[in-house]
């Protein structure tokens, strides 16, 4: 690999020093950490719009700046 041909893209949510989801672009959805983050998670993961906006953030965030 060199540098642009796998990109990992991590979002974590945090409420009170706690993780609670997290998005990873290697499994492609948002994962409820605590089971404060599962209702989140499911519905973000339900929403198409919500799901295709944070994929797309690997290239509109961080691919560039690999290039």
């Amino acid at each position: 690999f060199n540098g642009t041909q796998h990109v990992r893209y991590v979002t974590r949510y945090i409420y009170n020093r706690e993780e609670y989801v997290r998005y990873d672009s290697d499994l492609g959805e948002h994962r409820a950490v605590t089971e404060l983050g599962r209702p989140d998670a499911e519905y973000w993961n339900s929403q198409k719009d919500i799901l295709e906006r944070t994929r797309a953030e690997i290239d509109t965030v961080c691919r560039h700046n690999y290039e």
